[in-house]
């Protein structure tokens, strides 16, 4: 018998919520964040090929070597540092339980851990699971701007991590090359690891450029970065990522990750390995997604909602103050059951709920979805 829960306060996940909705209602689901569109039929046959090979059994435990070496070139190639694909890479099911192996792995009771909000549903939960206490920064609409004097003055001596997400979720901000820098400075003033959550490290609009952790050397020196193939693919379900670090910390992440998962899919391990040797598999992402950002803007125009357009991620934020007073969670209910458009009400990411006239879409839909979303979209926001 289960005498008390280890996580009282924690509700079903919104995107459960919403896509159960979308359901129900028959809506449009721009909510939960998937493509509606297949993955490249050439990594399907991959896949199938491994296991056609006999790569059914399990895996290394830090993964495929393989596939460690690919994401070490990669990695090299795109920030100038090189992680050891021996002792500083491993590959995990997704970025979600990278994250949950951190966490595990370095927070105890009483830590703090410093998070960003409107933030990814499972820092929070992973954090309480193991003792520690969010100590949450709010980010503010319309542009989400970290301001780092508030930082510094919320580090204590008990801090001890900084998980930071860009490009941003849900909010589609980047962390600027000056970000990372004041980053780097308290990180090291104050002895902190980082938790550096880059799964939309491809989708960069605008000519941006992705300030990875690992370009920064001494906030390298004392940083996890996650990332996920599955937002890079196309295939979330497959639940594939990896953890990089470097040696010292990497050592203490195996020593979790091996009673967790121990190792993960090892047909889909091949499957990347191979595919990753052409970079211009994830290199295209991003202009591949400002494409369809940029549709689905045009087909908004004319509407009464507030658009600051996304600069990554495949996530937009619409402002719904010039149309109706209701919370976000009632706004987006009612946009879901009546006008059959799921999206995604963020003050439930916000620091205390804090509600700023916000619904998050997805858009990582063919041009015939996003049209006829951005339709009823419309003719909602004009009644």
């Amino acid at each position: 018998m289960i005498k008390s829960s280890k996580l009282p306060n924690i509700p079903n996940s919104i995107f459960s919520i919403m896509s159960k909705m979308a359901a129900e209602h028959n809506a449009i689901n721009l909510s939960q964040g998937f493509p509606n569109f297949p993955s490249d039929s050439k990594l399907n046959d991959l896949a199938s090929e491994a296991m056609r090979e006999g790569f059914n059994q399990y895996a290394p435990m830090a993964g495929d070597f393989e596939l460690r070496m690919e994401i070490s070139k990669k990695i090299e190639k795109l920030h100038s540092r090189f992680y050891n694909p021996e002792s500083e890479i491993t590959i995990t099911a997704g970025a979600t339980q990278a994250i949950f192996t951190i966490i595990a792995t370095t927070i105890s009771k009483d830590d703090e851990v410093i998070v960003f909000t409107p933030a990814y549903d499972c820092y929070a939960p992973t954090v309480e699971l193991f003792g520690g206490k969010i100590v949450p920064i709010q980010l503010k609409p319309p542009f989400y701007t970290v301001d780092w004097t508030e930082v510094a003055d919320k580090i204590s001596s008990n801090t001890k991590m900084i998980i930071i997400n860009s490009p941003h979720n849900p909010s589609g901000m980047l962390f600027s090359e000056e970000d990372m820098l004041e980053l780097q400075k308290l990180a090291e003033i104050h002895d902190l690891l980082v938790l550096s959550d880059e799964v939309y490290e491809h989708i960069i609009f605008d000519g941006n450029i992705h300030q990875s952790a690992s370009k920064y050397e001494t906030l390298a020196n004392r940083s996890f970065i996650t990332a996920s193939f599955g937002k890079t693919f196309h295939n979330t379900g497959w639940k594939m990522g990896y953890c990089a670090a470097p040696a010292y910390l990497m050592k203490e992440f195996q020593k979790v990750h091996q009673f967790n998962v121990f190792c993960v899919n090892h047909p889909f391990q091949k499957a990347f390995a191979t595919y990753l040797k052409n970079a211009n598999h994830y290199l295209n992402l991003s202009n591949f997604y400002q494409q369809k950002r940029d549709f689905f803007l045009n087909v908004m125009e004319g509407s009464k909602f507030k658009i600051v357009p996304s600069k990554g991620t495949y996530f937009q934020m619409l402002d719904f103050s010039d149309i109706s007073n209701e919370n976000d969670i009632a706004f987006a209910e009612r946009l879901t059951k009546e006008y059959k458009v799921a999206t995604i009400p963020t003050s439930v990411f916000n620091k205390d709920g804090a509600d700023y006239k916000q619904i998050r879409v997805c858009f990582a839909k063919t041009e015939e979805t996003l049209a006829e979303a951005a339709t009823i979209l419309k003719e909602f926001s004009k009644l």
